[in-house]
């Protein structure tokens, strides 16, 4: 049995995409959608009857309207359990309890952030609003574990049914703010940071006599050759400086050669400047500094303090010339933001269309465990193992972010580093 028929009663886009992000993606199964019902009921492979029509000899999905809908509208969710998940847009009658279709398509759309809902204090989408919040799964990556369950009811009804899963993935990622602490900033601006913080480390640092504690480019390489991992950098390249913006000029020498080098010997990408968020223009302008510096192309981004608004701010970006996207994640908590340890197609709600912005979102980032939920390195090492182990389970990608002052000499965190290196061996083996 090489394929299975999906029948609807009509053909949305939403349904096309999430068919597709499902059975092709995710499951690895071919498959074919129908709108016929008389050659659907003919078809005598198996087949899954997506409507509210029954019919003889098929898995039957009892739908919701999500999918058949045009436009965003406060949807009817209330959770409940099954086979030891949480779920919802349950089903009462068919041959699953919920309507998975629409349930995957409402999480990794995003749908309930173009929704009314407060922001937080850096004017984001505050988790607190989530559904994966209030209802406890946002530590799951949920969509897979219902895919995963889906594919067992496939294969007891259907056993002859060819599927191919994904492997589990690791991706480490590094956000480059501010690429060094003392070094290469000038004069005028050491020496007011002297005035209000002083410490013999600057001068020492400032005189060659110590690295600078930011400076951990060397040990990364090293760790990267040993354990053969393939790491994305994203640089902040702001051309004038904020509350948010503090890595020194994107044409200083030593910054270009910093992007220059990294190119030559990893992927790299945008970290689109605070002030960016509302301007395509300087974010198209961004790109081109760390192109010209790296002498490669860049369709690769992501947000500086996980800033984005949907849609405007993807819009934004696929009107840069960005291709991927790995800012799906948040900025005050770590776990899975759309319920999801796999990429995906950005689907653009406002415009009904599937989009050639593919997102990867990441479940861990070393500043929401220092900074928000005021973890140890010991207590960071133990929830990075929790979200390795999340992800292998559903042959997810655990994607994490670190930033390099966080892997340096830093007396701030002391402990970080020498946890990054433990957590990488045991990741590899």
């Amino acid at each position: 049995m090489s394929m299975i028929l999906i029948y609807a009663h009509t053909s949305t886009r939403r349904l096309q995409y999430i068919c597709k992000f499902i059975f092709k993606a995710q499951l690895g199964i071919a498959y074919s959608l129908t709108i016929d019902a008389e050659g659907f009921q003919q078809h005598d492979g198996p087949k899954i009857n997506y409507s509210t029509v029954k019919f003889n000899n098929c898995f039957h999905i009892h739908n919701q309207e999500l999918l058949f809908e045009k436009g965003i509208r406060q949807q009817e969710i209330q959770c409940f359990e099954t086979n030891g998940y949480k779920a919802f847009f349950k089903n009462n009658t068919g041959d699953y309890p919920f309507d998975i279709f629409a349930a995957v398509f409402y999480l990794i759309s995003r749908y309930e952030e173009y929704l009314p809902h407060e922001k937080d204090m850096y004017n984001r989408y505050a988790h607190t609003n989530s559904l994966a919040y209030r209802e406890g799964f946002l530590n799951k990556p949920l969509v897979n574990t219902w895919l995963m369950d889906f594919l067992e009811k496939l294969l007891a009804r259907f056993p002859g049914t060819r599927y191919e899963l994904p492997a589990f993935t690791f991706l480490p990622t590094y956000d480059i703010d501010i690429a060094w602490s003392y070094k290469h900033k000038g004069w005028m601006r050491n020496l007011g940071g002297f005035i209000k913080k002083p410490t013999t480390e600057r001068l020492k640092v400032l005189l060659g006599l110590k690295q600078d504690p930011f400076n951990c480019y060397d040990y990364l390489d090293e760790l990267h050759k040993q354990y053969n991992l393939d790491p994305v950098y994203f640089f902040l390249v702001a051309t004038s400086k904020s509350n948010y913006d503090k890595n020194i000029s994107p044409f200083a020498k030593a910054m270009l050669q910093l992007i220059r080098y990294h190119a030559k010997k990893y992927e790299i990408g945008l970290h689109p400047s605070w002030k960016s968020n509302e301007n395509s223009i300087l974010v198209k302008k961004e790109r081109k500094i760390i192109e010209e510096a790296g002498k490669v192309h860049v369709g690769k981004s992501r947000q500086h303090y996980i800033k984005f608004t949907l849609p405007d701010t993807m819009q934004r970006l696929l009107e840069a010339g960005i291709e991927h996207d790995y800012s799906m994640g948040y900025g005050s908590i770590n776990g899975f933001r759309a319920s999801v340890a796999s990429s995906f197609n950005w689907y653009d709600l406002e415009k009904e269309s599937v989009t050639r912005l593919m997102i990867h979102p990441f479940c861990y980032m070393d500043a929401n465990s220092y900074f928000e939920q005021k973890l140890s390195a010991l207590e960071a090492y133990k929830e990075l193992l929790y979200y390795q182990e999340e992800c292998k389970k559903v042959n997810g990608t655990l994607t994490t972010i670190f930033h390099n002052n966080f892997l340096g000499s830093d007396k701030q965190f002391a402990g970080w580093k020498e946890m990054y290196n433990k957590f990488i061996a045991q990741v590899q083996r």
